[in-house]
């Protein structure tokens, strides 16, 4: 099968989230399950010199942007067995940035439209197209209302994916006529709750639409999740699945990472233990077996800052050390620097992101706490269950479907269900039982040690959905 992935994003060339993430992996493990899966992402100014000077010019082209034709030009590049595209223009991507600008909504509309026109020019016609979030949400709208039925456009499927509901691509009615050109007769494709919404017209239009975990796909039918898109998500639930995301178990694997003090391995968890007395000394904590429990997060409060806050002293009273990195909403920051201050030998707080400290406390902690509000995926939770540290978590999207609570048979963490910080506290005071309990604790750390999170299996799922894409004929 072709397959062709658009995104806004991707690693290794240009990278603000999750999302560029999966557009630099599940392509590559599409790739090498036999498959050519090839990535078309912006050419952004902030895309490194030196990744630049690996790229070839292909081709310019005009784009229609409503009544403007912009100039496009097409690069391409080769990297871990990927054929990756570049859509070129320096007034949309010539900038400092990726989003936020005044006129994104323009800039998306140019991507979309200049990759179903890019298809004309390059050797290769693909079965589906795989657009990724709001930044690439036209594609499908696009391929339905202009080019279904031109010469070389036949029999090509759609998919996109929701990786955050919460950004949707809500512009004025004004944009259909000024920015998209999309004929008035069909502008109820975009239009819902008074404005243009861009991610309810790939939902309306995509043969498949998919998020990344399965529970953040019947998460967000309820109006707590959806942000305003449950009653358009419940009309098309029948093209709705979730597929939950992987990590890169190369990259992140203790018996080799030379990011951690000491490598370990889950038969030979000695140098674990070593980390956790590195970690002590670089952060200035108090020595000793007491648990460190690690928070490596952006502190919003969607991802359950407040939960913390609100029980930290009595996780505190358990008997628990804190390693936290992060950095975010002030009133967040401003606590937990006063907790660092009142129990200088037990609360380390490292304003900010430091990759390397982030691999550190991934496998120097005990456990990893994770109480999010919503989460559709979820990485860290993976990461840490890779370095033998175990997550606790709310049951929520991506991390219901990772982590199994270890009172059970088969557990690799601690869950708790409802959003409620005595809940939480509760789920701290199982996992501290279970420390104080070396064997079982050992057994629920190999558990989480050996699960399989790549992106392999991730990838079989994807090429399923496809499957049955491309043998249903219209």
């Amino acid at each position: 099968m072709n397959i062709l992935f658009a995104a806004s994003e991707a690693v290794p060339y240009v990278a603000s989230g999750g999302l560029a993430d999966v557009a630099g992996s599940l392509p590559a493990a599409i790739t090498a399950k036999g498959h050519d899966c090839r990535v078309v992402v912006p050419l952004y100014k902030s895309i490194s010199a030196q990744m630049r000077s690996t790229l070839t010019f292909l081709t310019n082209i005009t784009v229609d942007v409503a009544w403007r034709k912009q100039y496009c030009g097409i690069f391409t590049g080769i990297c871990n067995g990927v054929t990756y595209y570049f859509i070129d223009n320096e007034y949309y991507f010539g900038r400092d940035g990726i989003y936020g600008f005044y006129d994104d909504c323009e800039r998306f509309v140019f991507f979309s439209r200049a990759v179903l026109e890019m298809i004309r020019y390059i050797d290769f016609k693909p079965d589906i197209i795989h657009a990724n979030d709001w930044q690439a949400a036209l594609i499908p709208v696009y391929y339905q209302v202009f080019y279904r039925y031109q010469q070389g456009y036949d029999n090509i499927r759609t998919v996109f994916t929701i990786h955050n509901i919460q950004y949707q691509g809500k512009y004025g009615k004004e944009v259909i006529n000024e920015l998209m050109g999309i004929p008035l007769y069909h502008a109820s494709l975009l239009e819902y709750d008074g404005c243009v919404n861009m991610m309810k017209g790939a939902i309306e239009t995509a043969d498949k639409v998919t998020t990344v975990s399965p529970s953040y796909a019947w998460e967000i039918l309820d109006p707590w999740y959806s942000h305003g898109l449950d009653r358009v998500l419940t009309h098309k639930q029948y093209k709705l699945c979730g597929f939950i995301n992987g990590i890169d178990q190369e990259m992140y694997n203790p018996t080799k990472d030379p990011l951690i003090p000491f490598n370990f391995s889950v038969d030979d968890l000695s140098g674990k233990a070593k980390c956790k007395q590195a970690l002590l000394e670089e952060l200035g904590l108090q020595e000793g077996d007491e648990p460190i429990i690690g928070i490596v997060t952006r502190f919003v409060s969607h991802k359950g800052i407040d939960l913390i806050r609100y029980v930290f002293e009595e996780i505190l009273n358990l008997g628990c050390k804190f390693a936290i990195l992060g950095s975010g909403e002030k009133i967040f920051e401003d606590f937990f620097k006063e907790m660092a201050w009142r129990h200088p030998d037990r609360v380390s707080v490292t304003l900010g992101f430091i990759p390397q400290l982030a691999r550190k406390i991934y496998a120097g902690c005990d456990m990893f706490l994770m109480p999010s509000q919503s989460e559709p995926c979820g990485l860290a939770q993976m990461v840490a269950m890779r370095y033998g540290t175990l997550p606790i978590v709310r049951e929520t999207g991506g991390l219901r479907d990772s982590v199994r609570d270890g009172g059970g048979e088969n557990g690799n963490g601690f869950t708790f269900k409802t959003y409620n910080a005595h809940d939480m506290l509760g789920a701290v005071s199982r996992a501290k039982q279970a420390y104080d309990d070396t064997a079982r604790w050992k057994e629920i750390q190999k558990t989480a040690m050996t699960d399989d999170f790549s992106w392999s299996n991730s990838a079989e799922l994807y090429l399923g959905l496809y499957r049955e894409l491309v043998q249903r004929q219209d």
